[in-house]
């Protein structure tokens, strides 16, 4: 098959200009923050000379300019956000309340059948599952490892070998996955879990046609991913006990058990909490895994997997972003739970 040039111009035109445009933006961002910090160097520095050839007193800052400086290198920020957050937000929760064409306002009739379609309520309850189990699983296997491989010979070496999968996207840690749940009717057994049923005398099973397991199975993967997370910020945390706390616990005579429910827990517990909010709101938003392992079939669609479905595939854009805004609304608590946790800890 040959490549046709000419027919693939445009495409070629289009890489072009968002090159150069990149290239545009970014040097010159790059050339603001080297030239215009400069210039006003240099206008002090001149008012500094002149100050004292004259013998006057030194002039001072001003503050109102330092404000204005920095409100010039805080809008290119801002309106990333406006274009790139707070635009879609408010178009989004708009089309939530709009019919499949976008014309017609159909009030909370795309709320009311989020909680009328059989298929969503269980899309809803599957998140509801994502987000229970895997903070509080993830978290706890993490902190085990955490203690277990804590001043260890190689613990080095052990941290690596749980936090490798972090460096793995969630697609493909679902395509490793599926050849671990592969099926096969005839012959030899590909897949490692129905390898090991029929060595012990079992039945192979097709793992992710089965409802309610296959979710379960899939909640399984993103635990993998993310106990790695969880192990490296609570080992660090961990470590940064006091070691004058630790060897006076010893000598009081503790036994591990104590020493750990007593001493490393209390210690630990806001990164404890830390961890346990971000793997929620990375729950929440859980996509890939579900879209590559069974393209939310069989029972294990989430609200994301849902939400890209009803808006892209099935051209309904208002119950799409119903779904998004339900979405919204769910990690909203979780953030501001956060956010009140690190100011009393600020603040203590």
């Amino acid at each position: 098959m040959e490549f046709d040039f000419a027919a693939e111009q445009p495409k070629f035109l289009m890489l072009m200009y968002g090159l150069i445009a990149f290239v545009a933006v970014v040097g010159g961002l790059l050339l603001l923050l080297d030239v215009v910090p400069a210039w006003f160097d240099r206008r002090r520095e001149e008012r500094l000379i002149a100050a004292v050839a004259s013998g006057a007193p030194l002039p001072r800052r001003r503050k109102p300019r330092e404000g204005l400086f920095a409100l010039f290198f805080l809008l290119p920020t801002l309106l990333l956000i406006a274009v790139g957050l707070v635009v879609p937000a408010i178009r989004t929760t708009l089309l939530s309340f709009m019919d499949k064409d976008s014309s017609d306002w159909v009030g909370l009739a795309n709320y009311s059948w989020l909680f009328s379609e059989d298929s969503i309520v269980r899309v809803l309850i599957n998140s509801l599952i994502w987000v229970l189990l895997v903070p509080l699983v993830a978290t706890a296997f993490g902190l085990i490892y955490a203690v277990l491989v804590d001043k260890a010979r190689f613990e080095s070496v052990a941290k690596s070998l749980i936090f490798l999968p972090m460096a793995i996207s969630f697609v493909g840690a679902a395509i490793i996955w599926k050849f671990v749940y592969a099926y096969r009717g005839d012959g030899d057994q590909i897949g490692l879990l129905n390898q090991i049923v029929v060595s012990l005398g079992g039945e192979p099973k097709q793992w992710l046609l089965e409802s309610p397991l296959n979710t379960f199975l899939l909640i399984v993967i993103m635990i993998w991913i993310q106990a790695g997370f969880a192990m490296v910020v609570l080992s660090a945390a961990i470590k940064a006990i006091p070691a004058d706390i630790v060897e006076a616990a010893r000598l009081d005579g503790v036994s591990p058990w104590q020493m750990f429910w007593q001493i490393t827990m209390p210690s630990i517990r806001p990164a404890v909490i830390v961890v346990v909010v971000t793997l929620s709101i990375a729950t929440l938003k859980v996509f890939d895994i579900v879209r590559t392992a069974t393209n939310g079939n069989y029972d294990t669609s989430v609200i994301a997997n849902e939400m890209y479905n009803q808006a892209f595939r099935y051209g309904e854009p208002g119950q799409g972003s119903a779904l998004a805004v339900v979405l919204f609304v769910l990690v909203i608590p979780i953030v501001i739970y956060q956010i009140r946790n690190l100011r009393q800890q600020r603040e203590g």
